[in-house]
């Protein structure tokens, strides 16, 4: 493994002394916004964990290598490469590493690596899930998958609100993996605080959630954890506005034919463009906000063990 995983000292220093680590995916560096933008989101990203007491594990496939702890001049690399890395879910992992190419981690991908090196706590915007109209298309999100067979717990604003929010609960359920709302009932859907979908547990406080992944872990129970955290209210969208566009975008994918791992970042953006640049600046905000829970949940896990 060691021909394979290169894990800064920061972080190698502090699991060895089992202080808080929160990883941190890449995608949001080269696909989620353009540069310089994504780059000082990125290190406030890693300001934000270390403000709440842990430390930074931003994710990254660097030149064939699984890099956990990428550097600042690394991050800024992949900010400036921009789309020319490649979006890395669990398929292409081998793959990369073999050619020694770049990739920018996904929700799956950052969890295999976080995974490899120990981490427990990962805090994300948004996970992937069923999309619409998968019933025909089969179109589901790898993420689901890692949900269900890795132990790293993820703190995000829900599924993104382009996907069907009932059958990603659906599939969730059939993968054992339990969703719980922070200080919610509704099940948060990214750019809005509710939906029309409970969450399985409400809990209150960090120390609670920590709680609870230390005796999923005590009991060697596989998977993950799914802690949902809604965007902040003076962040939050409009529910009937962002419907409304993502009505719109949708279609326009189906008559441009767009599906596969290119429909994401495609109404992402049409709806960024639709909403005069509103929606990125909730999901800068959902993201500063969930990497703040997902430190103080491994601050509160770091004392528990």
């Amino acid at each position: 493994m060691k021909d394979y995983l290169v894990i800064s000292e920061e972080v190698k220093k502090a699991l060895k002394k089992g202080k808080p680590v929160v990883a941190l995916e890449s995608t949001i560096i080269s696909h989620g916004m353009p540069y310089p933008k994504n780059v000082e989101t990125a290190l406030n990203v890693e300001k934000i964990v270390r403000d709440n007491g842990a430390i930074p594990a931003t994710i990254a496939i660097i030149k064939g290598k699984l890099t956990v702890g990428i550097s600042e001049e690394e991050i800024d690399y992949l900010g400036k490469k921009g789309l020319d890395v490649i979006k890395a879910s669990r398929r292409d992992i081998p793959v990369l590493v073999s050619r020694g190419e770049d990739g920018a981690t996904t929700v799956a991908a950052t969890m295999i690596i976080a995974n490899l090196a120990g981490i427990k706590i990962f805090a994300t915007g948004g996970i992937g899930g069923v999309h619409r109209g998968a019933e025909t298309t089969m179109d589901i999100s790898a993420d689901l998958e890692e949900l269900g067979n890795t132990g790293v717990n993820v703190v995000c604003a829900g599924a993104k609100s382009i996907l069907d929010l009932g059958l990603t609960m659906e599939y969730l359920e059939t993968k054992g993996v339990p969703v719980i709302g922070y200080k919610t009932d509704s099940l948060p859907a990214f750019y809005t605080r509710e939906s029309d979908f409970n969450v399985n547990y409400r809990m209150d406080t960090p120390l609670e959630i920590a709680k609870a992944i230390k005796a999923k872990d005590d009991l060697k129970y596989k998977g993950a954890m799914l802690i949902a955290n809604p965007i902040p209210e003076e962040y939050s969208m409009d529910r009937a506005e962002i419907d409304s566009v993502i009505e719109n975008a949708v279609m326009e994918a189906e008559e441009k034919g767009i599906k596969g791992k290119d429909i994401t970042p495609f109404l992402l953006d049409k709806i960024q463009k639709i909403t005069e640049g509103r929606s990125l600046e909730a999901n800068i905000q959902l993201v500063y906000n969930n990497v703040k829970l997902g430190a103080q949940i491994a601050a509160e896990l770091s004392e528990l063990e």
